[in-house]
């Protein structure tokens, strides 16, 4: 009986074992990965972060412009871009963008989902929403020409009238450990407001017209902070699954640390079971 029992535990603390080397190599992986992407991260961001600062102060400086993808009309229909990853493993980062997005929505049949990631795609699809697009297999290493269609068919959208509002569903990179799911209004557009700013607006004049400069602009901006959005969800995906697997490989540690006294124990008894034999057989035979 102690013998099968140890012959279990053996079993188990093996079994273990090898799923703490797959974590552990995902984990090294991850790490790999992360560097990568906050790499990426730190070359794109004051690009996105001026281009953002940018179109909204020229917006607050000026007046009076009637632009399509600037006049706020009633908003019947939102569309959301919503950025996942193409794979589980990642603990919260999945679930807590699209617990936000279904917080925020409040009438599934009103809201356009386009997804990034087949965990968004998945979800959405099984309970019913409309998805108008998805993009899968970009999560990790996302381009401008990805953020560049995405972007398009958000414009599309917008500017046929099929949505009143766009909206981007992304994780915001804070550190290796702190990612917080945010949501950014992107159509119509708007200026920075006033308590934000520092003070310092200069009034601009624009050539040929502040309506053509921004026809021009206001694309670009889209599709810009639509790709810095994903490079900074890249690198919190990439944080996230760190922090799972190492988290499962502590977890294996523990087990195994259990389980390994859980043997020598069952060996202990089984020798003092075989003494205890030993000693009665001898005492027999006197």
């Amino acid at each position: 009986m102690a013998q099968e029992s140890m012959q279990d535990i053996k079993r188990r603390i093996k079994s273990v074992g090898n799923t703490k080397q797959i974590t552990k190599a995902m984990e090294l992986v991850s790490s790999s990965k992360l560097k990568k992407a906050r790499r990426r991260l730190e070359a794109t961001q004051p690009y996105f972060l001026t281009v953002l600062r940018s179109i909204q102060d020229i917006l607050a400086t000026t007046r009076g412009i009637n632009h399509p993808m600037l006049n706020k009309r009633e908003v019947k229909n939102k569309c959301y871009i919503v950025i996942t990853a193409d794979k589980g493993l990642c603990g919260g980062y999945n679930i807590n963008i699209i617990k936000k997005v279904e917080e925020d929505i409040e009438d599934k049949e009103r809201a356009k989902i386009i997804t990034i990631g087949q965990k968004g795609k998945n979800h959405f699809k099984r309970r019913d929403y409309d998805v108008t697009g998805s993009f899968t297999g970009i999560s990790e290493d996302p381009t401008y020409m990805d953020a560049t269609q995405i972007g398009n068919m958000a414009l599309k959208l917008y500017r046929e009238g099929e949505v009143d509002e766009v909206n981007i569903a992304y994780t915001q990179f804070k550190s290796t450990i702190t990612h917080e799911p945010t949501i950014m209004k992107l159509l119509p557009a708007e200026g920075i407001k006033e308590e934000e700013s520092d003070g310092k607006r200069v009034l601009t004049d624009y050539e040929p017209s502040p309506e053509e400069v921004l026809d021009y602009l206001i694309p670009k901006y889209i599709k810009a902070v639509l790709y810095g959005s994903m490079i900074e969800s890249s690198a919190s995906e990439q944080g996230a699954t760190r922090m799972a697997m190492e988290a499962a490989t502590d977890n294996a540690e523990e087990l195994i640390d259990g389980l390994t006294l859980d043997y020598n124990r069952a060996r202990q008894a089984a020798i003092t079971q075989e003494i205890s034999e030993i000693v009665g057989g001898a005492e027999a035979q006197k």
